[in-house]
């Protein structure tokens, strides 16, 4: 049975722990009205928040949301800020936990990990095996089941008052996904199933967090059952390689199986296996055993913000300096493919006169 972990609510409450909370909920957002506004009675804040924390009277405010529009569309939804800081200061604490049961090839959301390096791994397991088995989940964030998950999280805290704020973070989210999901029936539910607690809001660092905690059922599955020894995953993208596609086959039909378990599902025309020599599409590249192109989609993407940051600098809604920072974000991005025709061809052209 796995280690629990008790008396971590003094640890989560402290001060010194909602302060830090504070620092890292704001970070990179002090412009903004409500960060202000928190940090002009800083002091306060942090003590109202500590009292209803251990007085067991916090409820989560309610979010605001919207469609983000990247790759594809996606409801995001933002807490208030000092839910920020309490999310915050409950990933300081049990973060560590589950931290050290991960997966080293889980790259999303994870210190030392992220985009480039899950492209780096994807690429070296390229270069040693013949085909993939690309797999991801339909309506992942909206599915989370939360009978699922906080057994999953039982198992590592048994502090009865933390189990308690991730009850109460878990249900001010719930239902904030409703319109994303499509309601599936697995084997043995009956028709209540459809009221079943579901969703993590897109946006909250405690739902990332818990998409890690969810898959790590995944992972554990592929690498001690399975016996998998080549394969990563980027929140719901993972991927499994060999050079027997038959046996890549038989473990599709397993991890079928075994997400339903988690009340999850496949996408089952994007699942599937093929040679790596035709390229794998992951996170924005085309990956190859020698080398990487930028997904044709995405420098669109890229030229059509690039038009409107000109526009927004002649206009003054903009700096040259901010610019300059963006197009270097982007670059730093790019840089990973074999892309310097296309930065060239993208970045060849003046910065529109008046915007200097």
């Amino acid at each position: 049975m796995a280690k629990q972990y008790t008396d971590l609510f003094d640890e989560l409450t402290s001060f010194s722990n909602l302060f830090l909370a504070y620092r890292k909920a704001a970070r990179g957002k002090r412009g903004q009205a409500a960060v202000a506004g928190f940090e002009f009675d800083l002091e306060g804040q942090l003590l109202q928040l500590q009292r209803e924390l251990r007085g067991h009277t916090y409820r989560p405010g309610p979010y605001r949301s919207f469609y983000l529009r990247e790759a594809k569309r996606r409801w995001v939804s933002a807490a208030p800020f000092r839910d920020r800081v309490v999310h915050h200061a409950l990933c300081n604490v049990i973060e560590a936990l589950f931290e050290r049961t991960f997966i080293g090839d889980s790259y999303a959301n994870r210190v030392g990990k992220g985009t480039h390096r899950a492209l780096d791994r994807a690429q070296q397991f390229a270069r040693g095996h013949r085909h993939v088995l690309q797999c991801d989940i339909v309506q992942f964030f909206p599915s989370v089941d939360h009978a699922i998950l906080r057994s999953i999280l039982a198992r590592k805290i048994a502090d009865a008052e933390v189990l308690r704020l991730i009850e109460r973070i878990l249900a001010s989210g719930e239902g904030v996904l409703a319109q994303e999901y499509d309601m599936v029936y697995f084997p043995g539910d009956d028709l209540f199933a459809a009221q079943r607690p579901r969703g993590l809001p897109i946006g909250n660092l405690t739902s990332q967090f818990w998409a890690n905690v969810y898959l790590n059922e995944l992972d554990q599955f592929v690498k001690r059952s399975l016996r998998c020894r080549a394969y990563l995953r980027y929140v719901d993208d993972f991927m499994l390689f060999a050079d027997d596609k038959r046996l890549l086959w038989a473990w599709k039909e397993a991890l079928r199986g075994f997400l339903q378990g988690l009340r999850l599902v496949m996408h089952e025309r994007q699942s599937t296996v093929y040679p790596v020599h035709n390229g794998i599409p992951f996170l924005g590249f085309r990956l190859y055993a020698t080398h990487r192109r930028l997904k044709r989609r995405n420098g669109v993407a890229f030229a059509r913000r690039l038009r409107g940051w000109y526009g927004s600098v002649v206009r003054g809604e903009m700096s040259v300096e901010q610019l300059h920072a963006r197009v270097q974000g982007w670059i730093a991005h790019a840089e990973h493919g074999d892309t310097w025709g296309l930065r060239r061809a993208l970045l060849a052209k003046p910065i529109p006169r008046g915007a200097a």
